[in-house]
């Protein structure tokens, strides 16, 4: 009896774990590495989760057109490993964003760096694995 409830507790967790491996995307099933970006906007939103954080801001065209981004970094404890602080990413903070935009043309990117207006760099783990690894 005891070696059928451990048989069935270890299926439960294999299949519990690959359902969460299937659930995570890789980069190239949503983002282009051929298509990389810089904008510059105001912080609206940062959302420190996981598996990624978000940080979202406004863009605005040469037309005088302002548009959401939502851009993707890391996971919240692999940023603060790299520098971010939550302090510094309050609505309104100016950053220049450099990443690669979604597959699908959207407002969304997947980033490698975001640089406060005063230069400080930060980088936020991309997952694009053609990327050349920063710290």
């Amino acid at each position: 009896m005891k070696h059928i409830f451990t048989v069935t507790a270890l299926t439960l967790a294999t299949a519990l774990g690959s359902a969460a491996a299937l659930a995570h995307h890789s980069f190239s099933a949503e983002y282009d590495g051929n298509k990389p970006i810089t904008v510059t906007g105001k912080l609206t939103e940062m959302k420190w989760s996981n598996p990624h954080g978000w940080i979202y801001m406004d863009v605005t065209d040469a037309n005088g057109v302002v548009t959401n981004w939502a851009l993707e970094t890391s996971a919240a404890n692999g940023l603060i490993r790299r520098g971010w602080r939550k302090e510094d990413l309050q609505a309104g903070t100016v950053l220049k964003v450099e990443g690669w935009q979604a597959r699908n043309g959207s407002f969304t990117a997947n980033i490698r760096s975001v640089t406060f207006e005063d230069g400080r760099r930060l980088f936020a783990g991309t997952s694009n694995q053609n990327a050349q690894e920063e710290k």
